[in-house]
């Protein structure tokens, strides 16, 4: 029964087993660092089958972790799920997982920032050589492929600009050269639900579960969903790197997933809204919402997903000095300025071209006005939009 429920249905009931709710709604919160044998066989037992959700040490995960990884691996269709303390986390430390010094590893060159620093702070500590490319390159990656690359990492949206990737394309053509290739992807912007990454042959899905799974702004969590290929790896390498999540904040991302499918709904509703509206303001050279025929990559989301959530950005006809971006950006009322999204209030950020320009190492922006990102939250849109209308006022 399960393949055939719905998405809203499998959040609800994804990851409740008896063995981890013992008779409540909700998992319990096993907060533990040591967990006791009753024998020396019980003890040998859970060291035989520590990997495999029994009880072992904390840092393995009591079964608040092991409820919360179930329930995430059944969404995206995984063997397993890793666990960390931030998507950031996740992030590096599944790319650690998967190379050693003299590996070469592909990144989309439009990657959140933070994965881009990490590759060229750390990693070129270690002797492992990485290539940007342009996000939009498609099946022209093959070309950047050496005998020695072990990672392609993608991420579809891009984090600020928001390009589409094609990402089914990417992973046949890598395979056909390289079956060997551990792809992942930080999925972050679908929730893990909106894309199904390993259903299109990636190999990991990462996310920032600070994001859309935690979804109020309240924790950092980050999580990797793999296949089978890759999982006793991924999972061993992260338990030697010392990651691990509190039980609260496991809960937490449990808690988030039975009203995840709801609030994407209206996240999406509310932003495809404002996106149209914005499209026909004078203000607005063009509009990087997935939804819209005007972002890039807007045909693979149309294939590829199925739906979309808060977060856009829109570039604007013209660079806004310091000083009118300051004034555009210190009186919203309801958009307040912070980093991360995903939650239940709306957030906007911007940059200047020459910033972006900065922090993308496959190429400059082919826009010369200031970009506006936006996270649209859970307040009513007709107030959003009254909200950026009166924005609209101060730089004109």
């Amino acid at each position: 029964m399960k393949d055939s429920i719905r998405l809203e249905t499998q959040l609800v009931i994804a990851g409740r087993d008896k063995r981890y709710t013992q008779g409540a709604v909700n998992p319990v919160i096993q907060r533990a660092s040591s967990l006791v044998f009753d024998s020396v066989k019980e003890k040998k037992f859970a060291t035989a089958n520590r990997a495999n959700g029994e009880l072992f040490y904390g840092r393995r995960g009591t079964y608040t972790h092991f409820a919360f990884q179930k329930a995430m691996s059944e969404l995206e269709g995984g063997v397993g799920c890793a666990l960390y303390p931030c998507g950031a986390a996740a992030v590096t430390n599944a790319i650690l997982a998967f190379v050693e010094s003299g590996d070469h590893i592909l990144v989309t060159g439009a990657a959140y920032e933070p994965t881009q620093d990490f590759c060229t702070k750390i990693l070129s500590k270690f002797n492992v050589e990485t290539t940007y490319y342009d996000p939009m390159i498609g099946t022209g990656i093959v070309d950047l492929i050496r005998p020695n690359t072990k990672v392609v990492f993608l991420e579809s949206p891009s984090s600020i600009t928001m390009e589409v990737q094609d990402v089914p394309g990417m992973v046949k053509a890598i395979r056909a050269v390289n079956p060997e290739i551990v792809i992942m992807i930080d999925n972050t912007w679908a929730a893990g639900v909106l894309f199904k990454a390993l259903d299109f042959g990636v190999d990991i899905s990462i996310q920032a579960g600070t994001k859309y799974t935690i979804g109020h702004s309240d924790g950092m969590l980050g999580t990797a969903v793999s296949n089978a290929r890759c999982w006793d790896r991924l999972r061993e390498n992260s338990y030697l790197m010392g990651q691990t999540l509190d039980a609260d904040t496991a809960y937490n991302g449990s808690r988030g997933l039975r009203t995840l499918g709801i609030r994407l709904r209206q996240h999406e509703e509310s932003s495809i809204k404002i996106a149209q509206w914005l499209m026909n303001r004078p203000e607005v050279e063009r509009v990087n919402h997935p939804a819209v025929a005007q972002c890039p990559g807007h045909e693979y989301f149309q294939r590829d997903f199925s739906g979309s959530s808060g977060l856009f950005s829109f570039v604007l006809k013209k660079r806004l000095s310091d000083e009118q971006l300051a004034h555009f950006l210190d009186n919203f009322t309801l958009f307040h300025m912070a980093y991360s999204w995903g939650g239940f209030e709306s957030l906007i950020l911007a940059n200047q071209p020459e910033e972006l320009n900065e922090i993308r190492p496959a190429g400059a922006v082919d826009f010369t006005g200031t970009l506006v990102r936006v996270h649209i939250g859970l307040e009513a849109v007709e107030d959003l939009i009254a909200d950026l209308d009166a924005g609209f006022g101060r730089i004109r």
